[in-house]
């Protein structure tokens, strides 16, 4: 039984991060790369989409401890956790889904997911990633490091699975399901594209995860 996306990730709050350490390959390596390539002014605006506890900005406020940083996330327990571990730092949590949130025009000198958006589809991404460029400031840039498949092959397979349970299972539609739905990065890079930004690379790769930069 698939399990709603807010009600999986409260469920493992608890432990989340040594699991996310354990299981996922190379994790504080791509952690690291992907704070590597936020900002490091003083002061900068930071979005993370799918924050959970925050990961990620273990590694950037390392970097760049000033930072400010907006994060948006399904689940309130996972954003309790990551208020209580950066109790210091300048964060503004918003429970919400990121689909749904608004996010300004020009306010962000950039934006960050780990993790988080392979459970999408295009047709879901291509509005997000469309509002997310207009939230960037000029010259903005969007990391996205995230689990990806090899082939369309595997892409198609794993979205005709989820449409396949959700129907089993008499699921209603616009409610979030957890179930991995990894595209390739050539199909994640066109969508990007799509949505308005100017240059997209694919800059690292660590087993099933890959980081790829999007520049406004």
């Amino acid at each position: 039984m698939l399990e709603k996306m807010d009600d999986f990730f409260t469920a493992r709050v608890d432990g989340y991060d040594e699991h996310m350490r354990q299981f996922v390959e190379e994790d504080s390596e791509f952690y690291a790369f992907t704070a590597s390539l936020l900002p490091g002014a003083e002061n900068a605006e930071v979005l993370d989409l799918g924050c959970g506890t925050g990961l990620e900005l273990e590694a950037y406020f390392a970097l760049n401890p000033a930072a400010k940083v907006t994060g948006i996330d399904l689940t309130e327990a996972m954003l309790n956790a990551l208020k209580e571990k950066f109790s210091g730092k300048n964060i503004t949590t918003v429970c919400g889904s990121y689909f749904d949130v608004p996010f300004g025009e020009e306010v962000y000198d950039a934006a960050v997911s780990v993790e988080s958006l392979h459970h999408f589809s295009e047709e879901e991404k291509l509005p997000l990633y469309t509002k997310l460029c207009k939230a960037l400031k000029p010259g903005g840039r969007f990391v996205l490091t995230d689990f990806y498949c090899d082939t369309d092959d595997q892409e198609g397979f794993f979205r005709r699975e989820l449409i396949r349970i959700r129907k089993e299972e008499n699921l209603p539609d616009g409610v979030f399901y957890h179930y991995d739905t990894p595209m390739t990065t050539e199909h994640e890079k066109k969508i990007l594209l799509s949505a308005g930004f100017s240059n997209v690379e694919e800059l690292g790769a660590w087993g099933t995860t890959h980081t790829i930069v999007a520049e406004k």
